[in-house]
């Protein structure tokens, strides 16, 4: 009995030392990844040529490219070549447990009139983003991506008539998943169309993405002439959607519905789900099968693939 009881405990004492030791690997290997992108602060000009990004205190922001590798091939997202980059929280990466951030893009609809900014019916509104939501996991289970349901408003929508700025925030449960996502959703609307900065988080950092939305707001500015108040109606072109066309989700395909509204990826721990099962931490809308994390070979130039999907994807996008 003796010797049972010593064989076991130097059998636990040895899987608790290599899992210690695949622990800290792969917090090197996340470390490594981290620090292969290039955070930028403070100023940057975008480049849709009509508005400057003052990245907030609190956050760093990752460009397009380096933005696109994140959310397909770290967090497993389908591609999507519309964004702009990434606002990333300063004291994580995109590669932390607890990661999260905004996407940035841009879709030059035109004038969006926000008429109907009071009078809209936000439980209609509700079902009918439910039921796009439906519709497009025919897309996404074509694609090996699990089906997403649309819970309900995370937060109501909201208009700012005076910074002509709009925000609402979705619940979003992923296939069978016991725990649901959080996608908070801010459009800033400028004379010749709007930016989508969107927040895909965990449903319990909603009020970490709350207490960021002003600062973030604010972040983006329009340059002289491209403004909202700029709006010129002899000349300009204005959007086929208002405010409350935006809120129900008329212009998801444009808008890279796909990857805004999707924020989980499974990272299993290799040699250790053997020990434990499968060790989890989802960010993104993930594929059925695994996806392991590896410092390397992920290289920035590595993304000819993340562009062939994001044509693809265009490609069904106009065939609908």
């Amino acid at each position: 009995m003796k010797i049972s009881l010593i064989f076991a405990t130097t059998l636990i004492s040895v899987a608790c030392q290599a899992l210690a030791k695949d622990v800290d690997s792969i917090q090197i290997k996340r470390t490594q990844i981290e620090k292969s992108f290039h955070y930028q602060t403070g100023t940057v000009k975008l480049e849709t040529n009509n508005a400057t990004l003052n990245v907030p205190q609190g956050f760093k922001f990752l460009n397009k490219k380096e933005g696109m590798v994140v959310l397909s091939d770290i967090w497993n997202n389908p591609p999507d070549s519309t964004i702009l980059g990434l606002l990333v929280p300063a004291k994580t990466g995109v590669t932390s447990p607890d990661s999260w951030a905004f996407v940035l893009s841009f879709d030059k609809m035109g004038y969006v009139k926000d008429d109907d900014a009071e009078s809209i019916n936000y439980d209609d509104l509700l079902k009918e983003q439910q039921k796009n939501t439906e519709d497009a996991n025919s897309y996404r289970i074509a694609n090996g991506y699990e089906k997403i349901q649309l819970v309900g408003w995370a937060s109501a929508p909201f208009y700012d008539k005076n910074a002509n700025t709009l925000h609402w925030a979705k619940e979003i449960k992923f296939g069978t998943d016991s725990t649901n996502t959080l996608n908070y959703n801010i459009r800033i609307l400028g004379r010749k169309g709007i930016f989508l900065l969107n927040a895909v988080a965990g449903m319990d950092q909603l009020p970490l993405v709350k207490q960021n939305i002003d600062k973030v707001i604010q972040s983006v500015e329009f340059d002289k002439g491209h403004r909202y108040a700029d709006f010129v109606p002899e000349v300009d072109n204005v959007a086929a959607w208002t405010v409350g066309g935006l809120v129900a989700g008329k212009v998801l395909a444009k808008a890279g519905f796909f990857v805004l509204l999707l924020k989980f990826w499974k990272l299993l721990l290799v040699g250790i789900a053997a020990a434990v099962g499968a060790v989890k931490r989802f960010f993104g809308g993930r594929k059925n099968t695994d996806s392991i994390i590896e410092a390397e070979p992920l290289q920035i130039q590595e993304t000819s693939k993340t562009e062939e999907l994001a044509d693809d994807a265009d490609q069904e996008k106009e065939r609908e």
